[in-house]
This record gives C-alpha cells, sequence and structure tokens, in this order.
C-alpha cells in the first residue's frame, strides 16, 4: 500500500476538506530534531503546532523543554491548563489585560516569560503588572547579519539591541527594577534557520545562500558569546535561545546557546524541503475532494486557498503532494472556493477523489481546520482539536 493509498483508506470515512497527522512521521521528525540538538533542550514553537495534543506529546519526548509562545494570552492560556511548565512568549506584548493577569496568578508568573527589548517594554510591563507578583523577561537579541557598516541587513527585523554593548546597557535597566526577572537571553537567526540552502533548480543562489550563511554564523557566534558573556557578568541566566528548525546543529554548536528552539520540523511543510542539513518527512497535511472534471488533464477541487504569510510570492501556495504531476492553474492558483488542478495525473482522478496537499508553513495550517485527524498505519487513531477546534484563535 503506497502512501497515498494508505492515507486514502485511513480517512475514507471522513468528508473532505479536513486535516490529518501522520503519527509516525511526526514522531520521526521529532527524534530528528533531538538528535540534531546533539544533547541541547528543545523548546518547542507552538505557533508551528497550534494543537495542544500534539504540543503534550512533544513535550513527553526525551530531548524536548518548554514552549515558545507567540501570544501572552497563548502562553497564559497553556499555563491555566498545565500544557508546559516553562512558557518563553517570542514576540513583545502591549497587551497590559493580559500582563496584569499573569502578574497576578502566581503559577502563570512563575510559567511565563515575557520578551524585551526596549525600556518602553519595562515601562508599560511595570504598570500593567503593579502590585503583583515579579515578571520574567527575556532579552530579544537582533541576530541578523549587517553588511557594508549597517546599510545592508540580512534577517528578521526585530531587536534594535545588536552589540554586547547595547544588550549590557539594556540589561543593567532590567536589573534595576525590582518588578521585573531578567531570565534569559534569546536570538533568532532567520537568515540562517529559515533560507534553505539548495533552492531547486538555481545552483548558483544557492551557492551564495550557504556562503552567506557560513560568514553569518561565523559573526553570530562571536558576537553572542560576547552579548552573553557580558550580561553573565551581571546577572545569572536561566537560558540563553538561538536557532530554528534550519539551524539546530549550527546554532546548538555554540557554547554560549543553552538551548535551541523549533516546531516547523514537526510538521515539514514544503518551506523546509531544500536544506542541505536535515530531511524531514511530511507529517501535516490536508485533503480537498474533487468535485469537478472541466476537461482532458484539468479537476477541480474544493476550496483551497490556504495561502501562507510572509513575501507575496508563488512559494506561499500550498503544494498540491498527492498524487503526484498536479499543478496549479496560472490564472486561479488556490482559490476561496475552488481550485482548479493540471496535470496528467487529473484523469485518473473521479469525482469525490481526494488531493492531498502540504501548507508552506506548519502551524498556519490549524488556522483553517478545527481538528486534526491523528493518522498510525493505514487508520485514524484520535482525533483531536485544533486552537481553533477549542475556540481560541491568538492572532
Amino acid at each position: 500500500m503506497n502512501l497515498r493509498e494508505r492515507y486514502d483508506a485511513a480517512t475514507a470515512a471522513l468528508e473532505a476538506p479536513f486535516a490529518v497527522v501522520d503519527l509516525a512521521a511526526f514522531r520521526a521528525n521529532a527524534a530528528d530534531l533531538v538528535r540534531r540538538a546533539g544533547g541541547k533542550p528543545v523548546r518547542v514553537a507552538s505557533k508551528s503546532v497550534r494543537c495542544r495534543a500534539l504540543l503534550e506529546e512533544v513535550l513527553a519526548t526525551d530531548g524536548f523543554a518548554g514552549i515558545m509562545a507567540f501570544t501572552l494570552p497563548e502562553a497564559l492560556w497553556l499555563a491555566e491548563r498545565r500544557t508546559g511548565d516553562d512558557i518563553l512568549v517570542a514576540y513583545p506584548t502591549t497587551d497590559r489585560a493580559a500582563i496584569a493577569e499573569l502578574a497576578a496568578d502566581e503559577h502563570a508568573a512563575a510559567t511565563v516569560t515575557l520578551m524585551v527589548d526596549c525600556a518602553d517594554h519595562l515601562d508599560l510591563i511595570e504598570r500593567a503588572a503593579a502590585g503583583g507578583h515579579p515578571v520574567r523577561v527575556c532579552v530579544d537579541i537582533d541576530a541578523s547579519y549587517r553588511l557594508l557598516g549597517g546599510k545592508v541587513s540580512l534577517g528578521p527585523r526585530r531587536s534594535p539591541l545588536h552589540t554586547p554593548e547595547q544588550v549590557r546597557a539594556f540589561a543593567q535597566q532590567v536589573l534595576k527594577r525590582s518588578s521585573l526577572r531578567l531570565v534569559g537571553l534569546m536570538a533568532y537567526e532567520g537568515q540562517i534557520a529559515g533560507v534553505g540552502d539548495q533552492p531547486p533548480g538555481k545552483p548558483l543562489m544557492g551557492r551564495a545562500i550557504r556562503a552567506m550563511q557560513q560568514r553569518s554564523r561565523l559573526e553570530l557566534a562571536r558576537r553572542r558569546a560576547a552579548i552573553v558573556a557580558a550580561v553573565r557578568e551581571l546577572t545569572d541566566l536561566e537560558f540563553v535561545n538561538g536557532g530554528g528548525t534550519g539551524s539546530v546543529e549550527t546554532t546548538v554548536a555554540e557554547r554560549a546557546v543553552t538551548e535551541v528552539a523549533a516546531g516547523s520540523g514537526l510538521y515539514q511543510p514544503h518551506l523546509f524541503d531544500h536544506y542541505s542539513t536535515f530531511t524531514g518527512r511530511p507529517a501535516a497535511l490536508f485533503a480537498l475532494p474533487v468535485v469537478r472534471r472541466p476537461g482532458p488533464g484539468v479537476v477541480t477541487c474544493l476550496g483551497g486557498g490556504y495561502l501562507a504569510s510572509g513575501p507575496a510570492d508563488e512559494i506561499r501556495l500550498p503544494r498540491p503532494y498527492l498524487p503526484t504531476g498536479l499543478s496549479y492553474s496560472g490564472t486561479e492558483g488556490a482559490g476561496e472556493v475552488q481550485t482548479p488542478l493540471l496535470g496528467r495525473a487529473a484523469d485518473t482522478l473521479r469525482i469525490g477523489d481526494r488531493v492531498w496537499f502540504r501548507h508552506t508553513k506548519a502551524g498556519e495550517l490549524c488556522e483553517r481546520f478545527a481538528a486534526l485527524h491523528l493518522i498510525d498505519g493505514d487508520r485514524v487513531v484520535r482525533t483531536v482539536p485544533t486552537y481553533r477546534g477549542e475556540g481560541r484563535t491568538f492572532l
């Protein structure tokens, strides 16, 4: 039984559209992330999973420790349900009500850490948390690779704190505030972790990407080590977080880094197919039903316009996966209510058959579906709610 036959057999009783997670692939990907981390703990990025049942499974796996959440309300919800006892919010928050709730709850205040990178963040947290428990904070460091004296910056536009001097001075500001506790540092090298170094059909671009990433790794390793040393002169730190799915090996090789973040590698969306250092197994898929056969070499599926965030380019489209050999119409693409697909494989499909797709990103798929059907072998063994299925849409 091939992969498509297995998925079709497992979900024969379901009506498409629906989403699934192949547990064998999911668990193999988790084990590979742990292997790549080389003994350092992996903090799971919840935005790439968005399903409490699967977060809990990952956290029960040796080698994983802690959650990297994407909003404070999400972190409070996870803490309340005891999904994880160490939750780092990866992005700054201005949600005053949520900060007040955090500071008022002893368990949440001991479990959740907020991200900061400027004095305005500190002021806002102090005002919102007044009278409550001390708030744990982590300093976000700019990990971008700068060229031409800083005129060119390669990497995510995140923190304004780039140099050891800037980070040390900001850490001193945090330490002066009795209502805050500085517990960690984070630096996300998105130009390495989030950029595949083997773009298909573009060998010269691949060479340029690998050269850039190698230079960026060396620069960041030196700078991150200096930053960590400068802050450790002021205070003890519980953790120094870095990296992502695409940079696990190189990030954990830095002595200054104590843990690595990863999440997308669990589902292995197609954005992560083109890395030279690892190969994941597609684990999260969605199925659309064939509802029309407009002509030879064409079928039309119901729905499918599940575009990923990021720059508006072709790679943000979900990718037809099974059967192989299908592609989008250049005039319609992935549509809101219908998606035409072209190719010889279309002539093998009948009304009611499924086409299986892979999303560009990981967790964004869960914003489209209320449940994930977990497949083990050739059967669905469990159906679990996504965040959306639990009535939670945090962004």
